[in-house]
Formats: C-alpha cells, sequence, structure tokens
C-alpha cells in the first residue's frame, strides 16, 4: 500500500526563522525545459531536455510580530543575497523528504478581506546564481532531513541518526547541505555543526562532507553549504560545542545533485 503523507506535518524554515506557525500552504515546481528538434518527415514530435529550473510560493497569515511573515517577507523581498528555504514534508523525523532552496523573493502580496483574516502570498524564483555555491544546478531541489529541528542540550549533542537515502546507494556528483539555526542559548562557546559520509552504515570510516561556518553563542544563522564529487551511501548530521549551558535547536537537510 501506498506511504501517503499529510500535509499538516509541514515544517517550513526561512533563513536563520522556523516560519511553520505562519504559513498554511506552500507550492513547489521544479521544471525542466525543452527544445524541439523534429525534423522532416518525423510523424511525432521530437523534444531535447534543456535548462533546470525551480520556483516555489509560500502562502499564510499576515502579522506584524517581530521575525514573523511581514517583517521577514518585506526585508528579503529585492535583498541582494538569495534565502535559504528548508520545506520539510512529514517534519520531525530523520530521513523523510524535504525540499531545499537557495532562491530570490520576486512577490511579495498582501490580503485583507472584510469578512477573514489577513494574508501573505510570497513567490521566489530559484537561482543558480549564488557566487561561492556556484556549483548548484537550480535552486530549488528535492532532499532529506537530517535533523528533527527540536531543541537539544548543549551537553547532548553528537552524532544523529544515518540516513540511507534517497538514493540508497553512493553518487559521483556532490550535493548540497542547508542549516537553519531559529533558536539558541547556547552560551559560554561556540557550536559546529557538520554533515558526514560513509560507505557503511555503522559510520565505522565516518568523514566530514559538508562542514557549516561555527555557529557563535547565542546566534541564530542559516547557510548553504555546496560540496563536490563523491557521496557515499549513508550520511548524516553531527553537533558539537565548546559552549557550558544552555540548548540550540537545529534543521539540517542535504540533496545529493
Amino acid at each position: 500500500m501506498p506511504t501517503f503523507v499529510h500535509g499538516k506535518g509541514t515544517a517550513v524554515y526561512l533563513d536563520e526563522f522556523e516560519m511553520t506557525d505562519y504559513f498554511n500552504s506552500a507550492d513547489v515546481a521544479i521544471t525542466n525545459d525543452t527544445a524541439e528538434v523534429t525534423a522532416y518527415g518525423a510523424t511525432s514530435k521530437s523534444y531535447l531536455l534543456g535548462l533546470a529550473d525551480g520556483t516555489l510560493s509560500l502562502s499564510g497569515m499576515w502579522t506584524a510580530d517581530t521575525d514573523a511573515t511581514d517583517e521577514e517577507l518585506h526585508a528579503i523581498l529585492g535583498s541582494a543575497s538569495a534565502a535559504n528555504i528548508t520545506i520539510a514534508e512529514a517534519a520531525g523525523t530523520i530521513g523523510n523528504r524535504a525540499t531545499i532552496a537557495r532562491c530570490d523573493e520576486v512577490n511579495y502580496s498582501i490580503s485583507n478581506p472584510v469578512a477573514d483574516v489577513s494574508t501573505v502570498t510570497a513567490d521566489f524564483q530559484g537561482t543558480s546564481n549564488s557566487g561561492a555555491l556556484g556549483s548548484m544546478t537550480y535552486g530549488v531541489t528535492a532532499g532529506v532531513q537530517l535533523s528533527t529541528g527540536t531543541a537539544i542540550d548543549y551537553n547532548a549533542l553528537g552524532n544523529l541518526a544515518g540516513v540511507d537515502a534517497p538514493l540508497a546507494a553512493s553518487s559521483s556528483a556532490g550535493g548540497a547541505g542547508l542549516l537553519h539555526v531559529p533558536v539558541n542559548s547556547i552560551s559560554g562557546g561556540t557550536t559546529t555543526i557538520k554533515v558526514q559520509h560513509d560507505s557503511a552504515s555503522d559510520f565505522s570510516s565516518a568523514a566530514d562532507l559538508i562542514s557549516f561556518t561555527a555557529v557563535g553563542a547565542s546566534a541564530k544563522t542559516s547557510e548553504m553549504v555546496v560540496c563536490s564529487g563523491t557521496v557515499n551511501r549513508y550520511i548524516r548530521a553531527t553537533a558539537s560545542t565548546a559552549g557550558s549551558s544552555g540548548s540550540i535547536t537545529f534543521m539540517v537537510t542535504f540533496a545529493r545533485f
């Protein structure tokens, strides 16, 4: 029997913010251009695949609260820096799917109906014009969740569960890791978060695949890091801290190219 997923379990991360409480719709479209190469004498059309593309749309409730929809969606509209976005389907379980995106916000709309709640809609265009991220082929792609997005105490950080996904095999074209840290009360030192890979499920020969920039004490952040070359079959997130108190909440996702 198919395993279906209810949309109510979706989580939304936008840069260093978890925005799940504000949105009620997240739509993703990944496309590929085609060029017609039909020649004389053909009885049906022929095409070549062209450039990949991706778009994303978020809809939900308007609020002027600090770090909420109106403030953050206004802030990134027209920004020179693309936004980091994760849409986590059936969020909260390591190994579940996610859409990871590096996008420019191209439209922000507010609706104020006389007999209903004020709402927002934001449209995003995936972009590969990402500077140091150069090898990312397009800005919206499918990935996998490597953390649960729940708080972890400073003295409980370590290796999270390994994932045999999404290919159940190694790959050779690199990938991208995306980190969101919306809540961080760790004090006394920085926190280091990485993505590791291994050819064995027990991670007996685990190697660092991606190292995110160290997260400062009590800092919130978001970062996408691209890697090239071989990505072994099994991947996991791992975290450690030099801090002496507090906890940190982070979402890590990874997509193979």
